[in-house]
This record gives C-alpha cells, sequence and structure tokens, in this order.
C-alpha cells in the first residue's frame, strides 16, 4: 500500500476546516469518500472538498472496496458501532475523542482490534502539536526541576439556553456526560502524555446551574507517578465574567502555565518570565494525520492508541461518578 484512501463517517463542522482538507494535504494520503444523512449537506460538503464518492449509509462507505481507512468525526454514542464494523471489515480506524462515552465500549473496541490485528487510532491530536511537543521537551529537559504539582482550571460561562436545545454535547447517551466530555479529554490526556497513567483518582460532579441534565461542574485528583499530585476544577455555568483555561505546571526551580485551547507557553523561574508563541496550523489535526498515515503504511508509530486514550476515559468515569472505576 503506497497511499491511504480515507473515508469520513460524519462530515459535520467539526471535519470542515480542522481535519477534513487535510486528509489531502499530507503525503500518502486522499480523502475518497464521505457520509452523512442529510444529502443536501452531503452534496455540498464533497463539492466544497472535491470528495468523489458520497454515501447516506455508514456501512455502505465502510465497505466499500476502494476505503482503505475510515475516520468517525460523529458524536460519541455511535463511536463504538462504526469502529467494530470498521475494524470488522480490515479497515484502518480514525476515531474522534472521547473515544466513547463510557470505558466499557473502549475497551471492547480495543479488545476487537487486538483480536484482528487491527489499527486503531485515537483523536488526540494536540499530542503533535507543536506548542504540547514544546512542553514535553521542557519536562524532559528538567527545565522546572522535579514536578510537585499540576493544576488545571477551566471556567466558562454558560451559553443562552436556546443552545443546549436538542445539542448532542449535553445529551448523556450522545456524548457520555455535559461539555467536560466535550473539552476535557484533551486535557486529561496530557496529563497523561506529559506524566504517564494516574496511580489513583477520585472526584465529583454536579449540575449547578441546570439548564441541561447532565452535569455542568467537575472537580478530579489524581496521585500520578513519582508523587505528582493533580488537581482539577471544571466549570461550565461559571458567573465571573472573567473565563479561565489554565494549565499550571509546578516545580522545584519555577512553573509551566499554558492554556490547552491557547497558543502561548509562559515559564517562570528564578524571578524572570518568558513566553514562547506558537501559530496554529491552518487544520489543526494535519500534524496527528501525517503521523496516522505514516502508522497505517507502517513507517511510524501509533500516535495515540486505544490503551492510551482509555487511561484518560477512567479518569474522566471516576471524576464524575467519584471513585477509580
Amino acid at each position: 500500500m503506497q497511499a491511504i484512501r480515507w473515508g469520513i463517517i460524519g462530515c459535520g463542522n467539526v471535519t470542515e476546516v480542522k481535519s477534513g482538507p487535510a486528509f489531502n494535504k499530507v503525503s500518502n494520503s486522499r480523502l475518497l469518500a464521505v457520509m452523512r444523512r442529510d444529502k443536501a449537506l452531503l452534496q455540498d460538503y464533497a463539492l466544497r472538498h472535491n470528495v468523489p464518492y458520497t454515501f447516506n449509509n455508514a456501512s455502505d462507505l465502510i465497505h466499500h472496496p476502494e476505503v482503505d481507512a475510515v475516520y468517525i468525526a460523529t458524536p460519541p454514542g455511535v463511536h463504538e458501532q462504526y469502529v467494530m464494523e470498521a475494524l470488522r471489515a480490515k479497515k484502518k480506524v480514525y476515531v474522534e475523542k472521547p473515544m466513547s462515552t463510557t470505558v466499557a465500549a473502549c475497551v471492547r473496541m480495543q479488545e476487537l482490534a487486538n483480536e484482528v490485528n487491527g489499527k486503531l487510532v485515537i483523536a488526540h491530536y494536540r499530542r503533535a502539536l507543536p506548542l504540547f511537543l514544546k512542553v514535553k521537551e521542557l519536562l524532559q529537559q528538567n527545565e522546572i526541576g522535579k514536578v510537585n504539582t499540576i493544576k488545571i482550571n477551566m471556567q466558562k460561562n454558560p451559553a443562552p439556553a436556546s443552545y443546549y436545545s436538542n445539542n448532542w454535547r449535553v445529551n448523556k447517551a450522545a456524548a457520555g456526560g455535559g461539555l467536560f466530555y466535550d473539552l476535557a479529554p484533551h486535557q486529561l490526556d496530557l496529563v497523561i502524555y506529559f506524566f504517564g497513567e494516574a496511580i489513583n483518582y477520585s472526584g465529583m460532579a454536579t449540575n449547578k446551574a441546570g439548564l441541561y441534565e447532565v452535569e455542568d461542574t467537575v472537580t478530579g485528583k489524581m496521585q500520578l507517578q513519582n508523587g505528582i499530585e493533580f488537581t482539577g476544577d471544571w466549570c461550565f455555568a461559571a458567573e465571573t465574567d472573567t473565563e479561565k483555561d489554565e494549565f499550571i505546571i509546578q516545580g522545584t526551580k519555577g512553573s509551566i502555565q499554558f492554556a490547552v485551547f491557547g497558543q502561548q507557553i509562559v515559564i517562570e523561574k528564578e524571578g524572570k518570565k518568558e513566553v514562547i508563541h506558537f501559530e496554529p496550523p491552518a487544520h489543526i489535526q494535519q500534524p496527528m494525520i501525517e503521523k496516522i498515515v505514516n502508522y497505517f503504511l507502517d513507517k511510524g508509530p501509533n500516535p495515540c492508541s486505544a490503551n492510551e486514550a482509555i487511561q484518560s476515559m477512567r479518569v474522566m468515569e471516576a471524576f464524575v461518578y467519584g471513585h477509580n472505576l
């Protein structure tokens, strides 16, 4: 196999700029097919992105003989269904985060991938972005000494009530939970990417604003390797006007701070502050897709395996339900 021919299941907003165009810009990669139930939106997408094959049925795309790999960009409630079918059809699979709505579903997906010797990658694409690669490099270089604590603080004001009407992101069956399940996977995966698997973890979730049925506020703690302590606070119904996206790594010699959804790193040590700015790629998933194509062509490692993604899923469930699962 000299090139990967892709099919996308769920060509919605996330694929317009973040991922979709990158499949044709990466070497040895081509976007061949897309699937969406709405025929008018499907045809519009295919025309604008120059995609030759369109499908209203996911199974037809999965089993098309010219499709080598399937990118699943649907709400997570149907990830397991499509991942399982694609793996059984001997297709390579790239699935959006969160991997699924429950740890149990993720484990079933991983077990099938192992059983059929399939290739399965999870879209924790921030692992491939220069900003976070730089953070990892700074940590490996012992830039701030021995790391003692990590703190994540995300505070977001609620949207108008109309935003949540029929929004899959606050539907437990479709999303697994509330907005925590949509945004925290990126943050918690980075904790594990930087520092390794958590030793233990617990948390608590509540619904403060009552704008929807699932949680809007989450707190959690983790004990990581080498005695590192983690605390996290997420509130998607913050009363303050100042929204926050803070990821703070404190060491014996200083600190590294950044926003997971931002574009700079701040290093503070010895009374000095250094700010490093980054320009985001035009298509934020492109660096990850480059790594995935190499993996699918047996030219590189898996950039985010199911086993790695399951680690952050276990933490998320524990934070919401209160104990290790």
